[in-house]
């Protein structure tokens, strides 16, 4: 509230989004206009999560919002752009499309850039956000405040710190351990080549016992995410996936039914690894062991939020022990064994096995829900290749014009050349 840039780190589910949301609320109130903030994030479901928090705690002052994602139609939001809300939520491919290409809306009057998940928007890997961020950063204004947030500080965020020129206010809430303590960890050690029949076991096990409870499986890999998805509905698990993939529609609709518990069990990937607060999720496993401890914070935040318990389980084959040990050192905690009877587990491999490659055949038969590359991607190709035949079309419709003009100018000529040849024999008789 007083003005500087802010740096959070915090614990999963401590409340980082109102720690933006309701600052930015209070100094709107006092001086509502345009697009007053701008809020960035990586994923798609977590921009629209943070819209939800915005529209319930800014209904008293009538906000309007906006949420900028891809997978959806550009114009629909070019026009909600236009009508000048007051908060922008946006993933920055999408944003920075809109900025290339449209000049309805600007971001020269912004009071408030927010980037949250900070450590993942600066990341730069497979997906690098770096040339679309910079995009961002020339449109919105050099006199404004900048607020990062994240549950996890990397070196990047470390440095932005150090090169800050305003002393920027930093917290980062002090414990011994980085994961909440009323979440429960443990790990489970299976052989790689029957692990799909101890993730069976496992979940008939919850389910057995509490047939309430909902359970999140994190995958690394879209292909493993679909073909669990279709393997456990085959045992009768009412299942749901979320991977990247995905058409933007599917995607909010299964989170949807998992949020409403119509669905127990939430196949993802790790577009639902960061920010997402689904209340009622009692359990975590993960099927892949992180590669990086930071994603294995990000992933067990999913259950044991705002002061509730819950449970995370890592699947841990004999190439993953090196993995454990840098997640157990990044959060300062020893795991846990979970203990689990091996004969019901080894009754039902050959079961579990056939399932899985069954799925696998089935999976590659089908390309209707598995499309061979990214919707954002294909929507790229399709509006470039639309882009083009638009053009072709202007060049033929003024061609056309061109040859019309001309046919009706050679017209005029004849029709000018008939009326002097008239008017000259009319002279004649006359004389």
């Amino acid at each position: 509230l007083s003005g500087r840039d802010c740096m959070g780190c915090a614990k999963t589910g401590s409340g980082k989004t109102a720690a933006f949301v309701l600052p930015v609320l209070q100094v709107l109130s006092e001086d509502p206009y345009g697009i007053f903030c701008l809020v960035l994030t990586p994923t798609r479901e977590l921009a629209y999560q943070i819209a939800e928090q915005f529209r319930v705690l800014g209904k008293p002052l009538n906000l309007k919002d906006c949420v900028v994602v891809g997978g959806l139609d550009m114009v629909a939001q070019a026009l909600e752009l236009s009508r000048k809300p007051h908060v922008v939520i946006a993933t920055p491919g999408r944003l920075a499309d809109h900025l290339r290409s449209s000049n309805t809306f600007s971001l020269k009057k912004l009071r408030f850039l927010v980037l949250d998940e900070a450590d993942r928007l600066f990341e730069q890997g497979c997906s690098d956000f770096t040339p679309d961020l910079e995009v961002i950063l020339e449109a919105v204004p050099a006199r404004r405040q900048t607020l990062l947030f994240s549950a996890t500080l990397t070196d990047t965020l470390q440095e932005l710190r150090g090169l800050a020129a305003n002393r920027p206010f930093f917290w980062e809430a002090e414990a011994k351990v980085r994961t909440v303590e009323e979440l429960d960890q443990r790990y489970l050690l299976v052989p790689e080549a029957i692990k799909d029949a101890y993730l069976v076991h496992l979940v008939q096990t919850f389910h057995d016992e509490h047939e309430d409870w909902s359970i999140i499986i994190f995958t690394r890999t879209c292909k493993d995410c679909q073909v669990l998805n279709m393997m456990l509905r085959t045992f009768s698990f009412p299942s749901v996936a979320l991977h990247s993939l995905m058409k933007q529609r599917q995607r909010f609709a299964a989170l949807a039914k998992f949020k409403s518990s119509i669905f127990k069990v939430l196949i993802a990937t790790d577009v639902a690894a960061r920010g997402l607060d689904i209340p009622a999720v009692q359990v975590v496993i993960n099927y892949n062991t992180p590669g990086l401890p930071r994603i294995y914070i990000h992933r067990v935040g999913r259950t044991a939020r705002a002061g509730r318990t819950g449970m995370a389980i890592t699947l841990v084959t004999q190439y993953d022990i090196h993995l454990v040990h840098a997640i157990e050192e990044e959060i300062k905690l020893k795991l846990q064994e979970f203990s689990v009877q091996e004969r019901p587990v080894l009754d039902i491999v050959t079961q579990v096995t056939v399932t899985r490659r069954q799925c696998e055949i089935v999976r590659a038969g089908t390309d209707w829900h598995w499309p061979l590359q990214d919707p954002d991607l294909e929507a790229k190709r399709k509006a470039e290749l639309a882009k083009i035949r638009r053009k072709n079309k202007q060049c033929r419709e003024k061609v056309q014009q061109a040859l019309l003009q001309k046919k009706q100018l050679q017209l005029r000529r004849k029709l000018q050349k008939k009326r002097e040849r008239r008017k000259k024999l009319q002279e004649e008789k006359q004389q």
